[in-house]
């Protein structure tokens, strides 16, 4: 008669039993009046990202949203009904301040620190309601720099409000049929109406198409080339609460992400204001993409993070040849192996982190300002490869059990692929890296950097991909991820 039955990995107060996390806000603000404060709040927030918050992820995964075209008597409507839980875990990212704590600036530089350690508890159970904020987060940023008209910064109070009945989100309406990398490419049309402008086009790939408005790409009629695109910010419903000449033709079938409602719609009139320069749009828009790319980053994070604390807790309780294997030498060294690779990563993020926090208090220095530009794209790039890689280690871990589906692993891998996809491919990032060091000074910074490192490998190679990007910029592309790979692993190195 078989009696066996194996003990689940279970998670626990994800902040007292993370030493990096609690290092990490120990050493940023044992100085602070509020230290004790500080350490108290994310105790609690620790405490409800292992009980209340992972259960409301469970249930709001399980109930996908679903789109209604038409009410029952014909009328088009184009509403995506999502689960409670979904609008419980909104409603939780607004009372604690996932976006609003950036925006308060409390702790000066430090600020993005905080706020960022709590996206770092809260994302890996949201449910991926991390998307919808790291677009919030962004759009918020772009108004609060350029925001102009009343509408505009009304609607930054909303993306910042810690009011759970006044808190809005924004989606970001980039990528179309021609692809979402090559904007250059993209159809949508801004024509000039007498209260500012109006959008035709299709959005393919647009996800939070449940939030109050979204920043769009278009193309006006003065667009002199294709790179010529401006930003808009787009209301998605007027005031009658319908939606403003949008039509949503379906819901994407995902290979995970399933609880978030990403959607497919035309814009046939659309009303918009610009934000920022006519035909700049795509430079006013690496506003927001530094900061969904940091997002990203956390995330990706987050997950492997999540994956490992499985994996440590299965590993005390599951017994195989004479002894549980974490006691078991060549598992053993996987763990540590795991552990070290993801500390690698925390560090890199945090960096980042940390100079987008001066960047927007004000106390950057021209250097790092420049650093944050290249090292950007290379940290959400090599954290979404390097986080795939360690859930999958994890979920291999596991044996047979890490292929079932309801213990609820294999969602770990498939919500991660849309890390490594989302906000720039790893080639595309890697070539965005080759642009950024086109600037001499900022080639400069990096320079310096290879010639600090004690790995001579490290310098050897820098040297190569340097001498190959110089001497011919197109063919020099080839070694664009090598050296993305490479500088990410050079400011991994330790701890900032």
């Amino acid at each position: 008669m078989d009696t066996f039955f194996q003990t689940p990995p279970v998670i626990e107060n994800t902040f007292l039993n993370d030493p990096l996390l609690k290092g990490l806000i120990k050493s940023h603000f044992s100085e602070h009046k509020d230290q004790t404060k500080i350490e108290t709040q994310f105790t609690v927030w620790g405490d409800l990202a292992a009980t209340e918050w992972l259960q409301l992820a469970h249930l709001a995964s399980k109930q996908p949203p679903v789109l209604i075209s038409y009410d029952p008597w014909g009328n088009r409507i184009d509403h995506i009904q999502t689960s409670a839980e979904w609008k419980q875990l909104e409603a939780i990212a607004a009372k604690e301040g996932v976006v609003a704590r950036a925006y308060s600036r409390e702790y000066g530089e430090k600020s993005r620190i905080e706020q960022m350690s709590l996206l770092y508890l809260y994302h890996s159970s949201s449910a991926v309601f991390s998307c919808p904020l790291a677009m919030t987060d962004g759009a918020a940023r772009v108004l609060e720099k350029m925001g102009q008209t009343p509408e505009q910064k009304n609607a930054f109070k909303h993306l910042t409000s810690r009011d759970p009945k006044s808190f809005w989100t924004s989606g970001q309406w980039m990528t179309e049929k021609t692809g979402g990398s090559d904007v250059s490419l993209s159809q949508t049309e801004a024509r000039t109406t007498a209260d500012g402008h109006a959008l035709y086009g299709m959005k393919w790939f647009t996800s939070a198409t449940t939030s109050q408005i979204s920043m769009a790409l278009g193309r006006t009629e003065n667009a002199k080339s294709a790179a010529e695109l401006s930003l808009f910010f787009v209301p998605l419903r007027n005031e009658k609460g319908a939606l403003n000449n949008i039509l949503i033709h379906r819901l994407k079938d995902k290979m995970g992400t399933h609880a978030l409602p990403t959607a497919e719609l035309t814009l046939n009139g659309t009303p918009a204001q610009m934000i920022g320069p006519e035909g700049q749009g795509v430079k006013t828009i690496a506003t927001i993409l530094n900061i969904t790319r940091i997002y990203n980053s956390i995330c990706s994070i987050s997950q492997a993070r999540r994956a490992l604390d499985y994996l440590q807790s299965y590993s005390k309780s599951r017994f195989a040849f004479g002894r549980v294997i974490a006691e078991q030498p060549l598992h053993k060294k996987l763990l540590n192996d795991l552990e070290n690779q993801f500390t690698r990563l925390f560090n890199l993020t945090f960096y980042s982190v940390s100079l987008l926090g001066k960047e927007e208090a004000g106390t950057i220095s021209d250097v790092e300002k420049k650093t944050l530009r290249l090292i950007t794209p290379v940290t959400k790039l090599y954290t979404a490869k390097k986080s795939y890689e360690i859930i999958s280690e994890c979920i291999e871990g596991f044996g047979g059990a890490g292929y079932i589906e309801d213990t609820g692993l294999p969602a770990l891998l498939r919500d991660m692929m849309a890390m490594v996809i989302w906000e720039g491919t790893t080639n595309v990032l890697s070539l965005d890296l080759l642009r950024s060091i086109k600037d001499p000074g900022t080639f400069e910074i990096l320079n310096d950097k290879f010639k600090q490192s004690k790995n001579l490998d490290c310098q050897t190679r820098w040297q190569k991909y340097a001498k190959e990007i110089q001497a011919d910029p197109i063919q020099g592309q080839a070694c664009a991820r090598d050296l993305a790979y490479l500088t990410a692993q050079l400011y991994s190195e330790s701890p900032f």
